[in-house]
């Protein structure tokens, strides 16, 4: 018996989400497997050196990035999921459809890798004030520019800057793979964002700007919360103090 599509694609006066259709495409493309990356081919984490006081220490410092990481990509499956639920155009579904996998995905890496590096450390509660904020706006237009135009745009730099700090690591390949991943997702939200706010009113700009206001402080806060714990060299507080994912 022939069936109809689920989801109707019209293509009259959608022109202006081309931009979201094709990181749709893109993220498809990029898709990975946990599977692939090099278990038991590489270290987890970074090798310590030194005294056993100092390589414990220094586990534990990778033991807090990897649970940071770890939470801040639970906490996206749940925004993710969120913006997949409410937004109202087809083309932002399929979209979002794609970054709830992502955002699994990445969380089941993690998981392995936090198993592998000896287990999880304390929770960041810094991250949890950031996902309620978001989880808990008002609009889809706020969702959007924190989750994606914000979140997305700084973990960037942070999983580089890990990268850079655990060379010759499963960690590295990780987070290669995920700044390539939230590249998409942030591509996307501006694209969304755009499509949105041609038809928001003041009141709605202004939303933007107030979420912002009430999102930096608390996103400094966990940063010199972050960087204040870090007692080993300069590259492990830098890894410490910045996302991302």
């Amino acid at each position: 018996m022939a069936t109809g599509q689920l989801i109707e694609m019209p293509a009259e006066g959608r022109e202006a989400f081309g931009g979201v259709l094709r990181f749709y495409d893109l993220a498809k493309r990029q898709e990975w497997q946990v599977k692939d990356l090099p278990w038991g081919e590489l270290p987890p984490i970074p090798e310590g050196k030194g005294s056993p006081e100092r390589v414990a220490r220094r586990n534990d410092m990778w033991r807090s990035v990897l649970t940071q990481q770890l939470q801040a990509d639970m906490l996206a499956c749940d925004m993710s999921s969120q913006l997949l639920n409410i937004a109202p155009d087809h083309e932002a579904k399929l979209y979002y459809a794609t970054m709830v996998q992502d955002e699994s995905r990445h969380t089941e890496a993690w998981l392995k890798l936090v198993g592998e590096a000896g287990g999880t450390a304390e929770r960041d509660p810094h991250l949890d004030n950031l996902a309620h904020m978001t989880l808990e706006a008002d609009t889809l237009e706020e969702k959007v520019f924190l989750m994606q135009v914000f979140y997305e745009r700084l973990i960037i730099s942070r999983f580089r800057l890990i990268a850079r700090s655990a060379r010759g690591t499963v960690l590295e390949d990780l987070c290669h793979r995920l700044a390539t991943d939230d590249g998409i997702h942030h591509g996307a939200g501006m694209a969304y964002e755009r499509v949105l706010l041609q038809a928001a009113d003041k009141k709605t700009k202004q939303r933007l700007v107030d979420a912002a206001n009430r999102l930096l402080p608390e996103f400094a806060a966990r940063r010199r919360a972050s960087e204040g714990g870090s007692r080993d060299r300069g590259a492990a507080r830098g890894v410490a103090g910045s996302r991302r994912r």
